[in-house]
């Protein structure tokens, strides 16, 4: 429970507007009441208040001696129903979306932020193409062309019986298996393209306002642009080289005004972009799907003796190619930072593209199913080159990505940035290294049922198993993990010597704050070593790079090894020196088993999840990190909340000044804080100095500013504390995940930041804390006196109430006037 404020000079009304952060909160924990009312919004989010205070713009005289409080609570939009634990399956999608984002601040070099954005969305169809590719691996080779070819695999298993090849059926045909078999694969792309459709319609079908016109009124489009929504889709533009001419009515002699990406209007609202990505990854995968079983068929017809087959196939595979030189002419065209209109382009495209690829798998799956009694299944399914393609493409791109983050942080270099501007490579090479295992995973394991009791790829089994470079892949994973054992132990050791090294740090500001303080080791170690463990976070950046390095350099090792060899890495050490031999063995084997563990735990993580709240809600806090950001690179990418959370703080606080006129303080923690900030980006001008910003265990510049540094650098902080009119951070030593936001303090402007705050608040028992103290490390910020003061030093720095606006009249231009009553709903959740 948090301390009563001050008593405060009266200054009219005033409204405290409380986020909370990653993990949710229930609006009981954060008004202090277990009783609350539902003021607006929806069973997703919503804004809540007590009881008493339902009807507080009716009663301003009530509250002169503080704010009125409102919790926005937006838990739900990340760990609610339990379907959503299956948002871990889209896991790599949504890391790569991450490297969109990462992209280093830079002056000028616009033709190189495109070749960025471009690489970035190339990596993420690569990455629709590899689990694709792996779920055709599974139906297709494993199950449809050895498994069901193989008379010891298929008469062990009822199930296949009627595709057996010892059986004369009409499902004999190894063309017709395939075609049966491409139902699986097929089936997964359209459950992404739903999912993606559903989510967007859900969570970030939200129009966010903007102050392109006086009043917030979306633009009239131009002639020829077609509706509203492709006149809204002209400002979406987060490509911070491009100027905002300001709001309407501005003189046309003023020189265009270069906003922040964040402050653009519509950079929360990405209708198009994401509509546009979902046709050509929905096409990808229907082309991979064709491509898979036309390469095979194709390839037995130009050995036969039917030149209307041979001639079928090469039109059918030309036509597929056409198709995917169209994916990826979509996906190479400008994103985010598109200005022009081309509506009708992009219609075409979303309502053509995926129908075009489907229409085109329907006709490779009649191809496959022309009858050709004399062909026969052996050895692996022709195609399976495709997966060492991939993996030297991805291992391109990223290179490629990391060159062109260097050119940009050359140009604009910060020492705080991460890793020199490389944080969008090495994030990108991660989630290439997620989809490798989670689909090496399951090729493995079902590659590993079906051959029994032999080992795939040994020759000991009934079917031959998974390609080469699977299992390649899979022996490097131990490797990796005895190289992260020096990091992680140097880790450990300089923890350990940063925490005697604070400890007498520690016992003397604790005895200059407090009479008679008796040093206690114990306490001292625990504070010490709280603070030491904080400090990891710093180190973070480094630790990812080297992941990523190592991922890189062993996954070229891999694909070298298996195009060398040809074999697996048990049967290619056969006449190596014994030790050479025996760890052969030993890393395929225990990868293998890693692999297949790794994916075992993975689904029941996402089981329990389904039905236990606890655990969702742990995912939850995965998602409130990991979907901030809109999907700029992949579509079927877990949905970005803050498409709706944005929007809805943003209505929240100018429409409550409008009406009311009164002063505002939206108060942050954690996520709350990176939401809080890019909803006051938002904000018209003249909202924006009637804002005061208060974020406390703030992520902001210590996770946000150094892996975004084009959205939450130095420079987009630094200009947001001179933008809003009063901001105030506070920040403990203790927190591993706020921190300083590192702004303000020059000139006229205060110091942002206040801090640290003393965590325990007090070394020993003492008159005031006969209790030992916890150390509250990233939680409970409001229980320290602090806050109440600071809060209140924010709100008396706020200019007084307009009394002309308290009945509703709005001056300010650009003020937005909410959609609906806001005490409509007075709905209680207790």
């Amino acid at each position: 429970m948090s301390p009563e404020p001050p008593v405060r000079s009266g200054g009219g009304a005033a409204l405290e507007l409380l986020v909370h952060g990653v993990g949710g909160a229930t609006p009981q924990e954060m008004l202090a009441d277990p009783y609350t009312v539902r003021i607006t919004g929806d069973e997703t989010a919503a804004i809540y208040r007590r009881p008493d205070d339902e009807e507080a713009e009716s009663h301003p005289e009530r509250y002169e001696d503080g704010p009125v409080p409102e919790a926005y609570c937006w838990s739900n939009l990340t760990s609610g129903n339990g379907a959503r634990a299956l948002w871990l399956l889209l896991l790599p999608f949504m890391v790569v979306n991450l490297a969109h984002w990462m992209r280093p601040a830079t002056n000028g070099l616009a033709r190189t932020q495109r070749v960025y954005g471009v690489l970035v969305r190339l990596l993420a169809l690569t990455l629709t193409v590899l689990l694709t590719a792996g779920a055709c691996e599974v139906a297709l080779d494993l199950v449809a062309w050895q498994c069901a070819g193989s008379p010891g695999c298929a008469d062990d298993r009822a199930w296949l019986g009627f595709l057996s090849a010892t059986r004369d059926g009409w499902w004999a045909q190894p063309g017709r298996r395939l075609a049966l078999a491409a139902l699986v694969p097929a089936a997964l792309v359209g459950l992404l393209w739903y999912l993606s459709h559903r989510t967007w319609s859900a969570y970030e079908a939200q129009r966010p306002p903007t102050d392109a016109v006086p009043g917030g009124s979306l633009p009239e489009p131009a002639a020829g642009a077609g509706s509203a929504d492709d006149a809204m889709d002209a400002t979406n533009t987060t490509d911070p080289t491009d100027a905002y001419e300001g709001p309407a009515g501005e003189s046309a002699h003023h020189a265009p005004k270069v906003r922040p990406a964040l402050a653009r209007p519509g950079f929360w609202y990405g209708r198009r972009l994401v509509a546009r990505l979902r046709a050509a990854h929905t096409a990808a995968g229907f082309l991979t799907v064709a491509g898979a079983i036309t390469g095979a068929t194709a390839r037995h017809d130009r050995g036969a003796s039917s030149a209307v087959r041979e001639g079928a196939g090469w039109l059918l595979q030309s036509t597929l190619v056409v198709g995917g030189l169209v994916v990826l002419w979509v996906v190479c065209s400008r994103g985010r930072g598109e200005r022009r209109r081309d509506g009708t382009l992009d219609k075409a495209v979303i309502s053509r593209l995926p129908a075009v690829s489907l229409a085109l798998l329907a006709l490779s799956v009649l191809y496959a199913a022309w009858s050709r009694p004399g062909w026969v299944s052996a050895g692996t399914l022709p195609g399976a080159i495709t997966f060492p393609v991939l993996v030297l493409a991805q291992g391109f791109l990223v290179v490629a990505l990391a060159a062109a983050a260097l050119v940009l942080h050359r140009r604009a270099p910060h020492a705080r940035i991460a890793l020199l501007g490389l944080g969008g490579p090495a994030v990108a090479m991660l989630a290439c290294a997620l989809a490798g295992v989670m689909t090496g995973g399951v090729a493995q394991r079902v590659g590993d049922w079906l051959d029994g009791s032999g080992t795939p790829g040994m020759g000991e089994g009934s079917i031959v198993g998974p390609p080469v470079l699977l299992s390649w892949q899979a022996a490097v994973i131990p490797v990796l993990l005895v190289l992260l054992l020096i990091p992680v132990v140097l880790l450990a050791v300089r923890t350990v010597r940063t925490a005697r090294r604070l400890a007498p740090v520690v016992e003397a500001e604790y005895g200059s704050r407090e009479e008679k303080v008796t040093p206690d080791s114990v306490r001292t170690r625990r504070i010490a070593g709280a603070r030491a463990r904080a400090e990891l976070t710093d180190a973070a950046p480094w630790l990812v790079g080297l992941v990523s390095g190592a991922t890189l350099l062993l996954g070229i090792g891999a694909v070298v090894g298996a195009w060398r060899s040809g074999d697996v890495p048990g049967r290619a050490a056969e006449g190596a020196p014994a030790l050479v031999q025996s760890v052969a063995d030993t890393a395929q084997a225990l990868g293998s088993w890693l692999i297949g563990l790794g994916f075992i735990l993975f689904v029941t993580w996402g089981r329990r999840a389904y039905r236990d709240p606890s655990a969702r809600r742990t995912i939850g806090i995965l998602w409130d990190v990991g979907t901030f950001w809109p999907r700029a690179s992949h579509p079927f990418a877990p949905p970005c909340y803050a498409e709706r959370a944005v929007p809805d703080l943003t209505w929240r606080m100018a429409s409550w000044t409008a009406r009311t006129g009164g002063r505002l303080v939206i108060s942050g923690h954690s996520q709350g804080s990176v939401l809080a900030a890019a909803a006051v980006w938002q904000l018209p001008e003249g909202t924006r100095h009637r804002v005061a910003l208060l974020t406390y265990g703030s992520p902001l510049e210590r996770l946000y500013g150094r892996w975004f540094p084009a959205y939450f650098g130095a420079g987009p902080l630094s200009d947001l504390g001179r933008e809003v009119h009063c901001w105030r951070n506070l920040w403990r030593a203790t927190d591993p995940i706020g921190g300083p936001v590192r702004t303000g303090g020059d000139g006229d402007a205060p110091a942002v930041d206040h801090g640290p705050l003393k965590d325990p608040l007090a070394y020993g028992r003492t008159e005031r804390h006969p209790l030992p103290e916890p150390i509250l490390g990233h939680s409970e910020y409001q229980a320290d006196p602090a806050f109440a003061v600071e809060r209140a030093a924010l709100l008396d720095r706020l200019p007084p109430a307009l009394p002309a606006q308290r009945d509703g009249a709005a001056t300010d231009r650009g003020t937005l006037e909410s959609p609906r009553s806001q005490g409509s709903s007075g709905r209680s959740s207790a």
